[in-house]
């Protein structure tokens, strides 16, 4: 006897549900009318908690969130940069090829390319260090072809 109520319960919660459904409707009016506010809302909340969740997305890998480490960042690539240009020498000899003398060069600016990895490097990645080493030794090598000129 219950599970006739239930039914019958249930078979009215169907035609209240589709009690406005017109099935002459187009069908991209109809699944608006049925969902239109909860799909809303739920489009809302996922592009929230999409745009919460990823704050340095907007801003740009967090570019801005520390000035003050930014531009300690930036006198030390100026540093470093002026150690490559001061200590640059052209490649004078046959023998030598640009680039072990800008692995020199490089290495002779190394305690700058060491504290300019501290300050960008918080999280100690290798490749980071990797990464600015590299970029140093390319630096070194364009200001030992700039001083051959």
């Amino acid at each position: 006897p219950s599970e006739g109520r239930g039914r019958e319960f249930e078979s009215r919660r169907v035609r209240q549900f589709f009690k406005g459904f017109d099935p002459g409707a187009s069908v991209s009016r109809q699944p608006m009318k049925l969902l239109g506010l909860s799909m809303r809302v739920v489009a809302a909340v996922l592009a929230l908690s999409s745009v919460a969740c990823s704050r340095d997305f907007i801003f740009e890998g967090n570019e801005y969130s520390n000035p003050i480490r930014n531009n300690q960042i930036k006198e030390l690539y100026k540093a470093r940069d002026a150690c490559l240009a001061k200590n640059a020498v052209p490649a004078e000899s046959t023998n030598t090829d640009v680039t072990s003398v800008a692995k020199a060069v490089s290495l002779s600016c190394a305690p700058e390319t060491d504290k300019l990895i501290a300050a960008s490097n918080l999280d100690k990645d290798p490749k980071v260090a990797e990464a600015i080493r590299s970029d140093t030794e390319r630096k070194a090598a364009l200001y030992v072809l700039r001083a051959q000129r």
